[in-house]
C-alpha cells in the first residue's frame, strides 16, 4: 500500500475504503471485508449515519487500531466553533474510538458563513491531540484562501468530487502550490464511467476492469482515492491497483474525458 505524507508529517494510505450510501446494516460487514482484503483507511461521516458500525468493525478487526486510518466529517448543521466541538465528541462516541486520524469539514456551506469558526474549532481539536490531522471537503480556492488567511492553518486534505469527467485541474494545482493533498470522492462518477468506450478500451488493453483503470488513473495523479462497494469481489478488485501502470497514451486519453460534469452539489451553493 502506498502512503501519502500530509503537510504535518502524518502519513495516510493513498487508497481508502468509503462508506457513503452504505446502509447501517451493510457497513459492518463491508468494512470488515475491506480490512481483511488489506485496506487500512476507512472514510465515513456524521451525515452517513454509519459511524457506529465503522467503529465496531475497526474494533473487532485483528488489524491493530494504530494501523487503521479513520476519517470522519462534520455536517453542515454543526457549523460553528462550539457546535463543531460538540459534533466531534458525538462522532467520537459513535465510533467508540479515542481519537480520529483525519477530521474534515464536510462542506463550506457558504450561505451559513460559519466555516472559518468551524475551522478554528478543528484547529483546537488538533492542538489538543484528539485528531491527528484536519482538513476540509468540497472547498473551493476562495474558501481555502479565507480559512488560511484567518487562521494561518493550511488544511492537510481537501476531499472533493473528482473523476475523469470532473478533473478539477485548477483546484488540484492550487492544492499542489499550498501543500494540500487532493482526495477524490465519487472517483468512478457513481459508475457512469464504467461503460465509457475510452475507459473500456484501456481496460481491455491492460486486461483490467474499467473500475481498476479509473482508480489507477487517480493513483498516478497522486490523488488519495476512496472507492466503495458492499460486494466482496468488487472490494478486492478495487484494491488491486498497484501491480500495473497506465502509459502516457492512456493518461492523455482519460484527460480528454473532462467535461466539468458533477454528480453531486455545487460547493458554492450547497448547505
Amino acid at each position: 500500500m502506498r502512503t501519502i505524507t500530509l503537510n504535518n508529517g502524518v502519513t495516510m494510505p493513498q487508497l481508502g475504503f468509503g462508506v457513503f450510501q452504505v446502509s447501517i446494516e451493510d457497513t459492518y460487514d463491508a468494512v470488515t471485508e475491506a480490512l481483511r482484503v488489506g485496506y487500512r483507511s476507512i472514510d465515513t461521516a456524521a451525515a452517513y449515519r454509519n459511524e457506529e458500525p465503522v467503529g465496531r468493525a475497526v474494533a473487532d478487526s485483528p488489524v491493530p487500531r494504530d494501523d487503521v486510518f479513520v476519517t470522519t466529517k462534520l455536517w453542515n448543521s454543526d457549523q460553528g466553533y462550539d457546535e463543531a466541538l460538540r459534533a466531534f465528541d458525538a462522532s467520537l462516541d459513535r465510533l467508540g474510538l479515542d481519537r480520529v486520524d483525519l477530521y474534515l469539514v464536510h462542506w463550506p456551506a457558504p450561505r451559513q458563513d460559519r466555516y472559518v469558526d468551524t475551522w478554528r474549532a478543528l484547529g483546537k481539536l488538533h492542538a489538543d491531540g484528539r485528531v491527528r490531522a484536519i482538513g476540509v471537503s468540497n472547498f473551493q480556492p476562495a474558501h481555502l484562501e479565507r480559512i488560511v488567511e484567518a487562521t494561518g492553518a493550511v488544511p492537510a486534505v481537501n476531499q472533493v468530487e473528482l473523476h475523469p469527467r470532473l478533473q478539477q485541474a485548477e483546484l488540484r494545482a492550487f492544492h499542489a502550490r499550498h501543500g494540500i493533498v487532493t482526495e477524490a470522492w465519487s472517483p468512478l462518477a457513481q459508475g457512469a464511467l464504467l461503460s465509457d468506450p475510452v475507459i473500456t478500451g484501456i481496460a481491455a488493453k491492460h486486461g483490467r476492469t474499467p473500475a481498476q483503470v479509473v482508480l489507477r488513473w487517480h493513483v498516478q495523479l497522486d490523488n488519495v482515492v476512496i472507492p466503495k462497494s458492499v460486494t466482496p469481489s468488487r472490494i478486492a478488485e478495487n484494491f488491486a491497483l498497484f501491480d500495473f501502470e497506465l502509459d502516457g497514451e492512456d493518461m492523455a486519453a482519460i484527460e480528454g474525458l473532462d467535461r466539468g460534469e458533477r454528480t453531486g452539489p455545487d460547493p458554492d451553493a450547497f448547505g
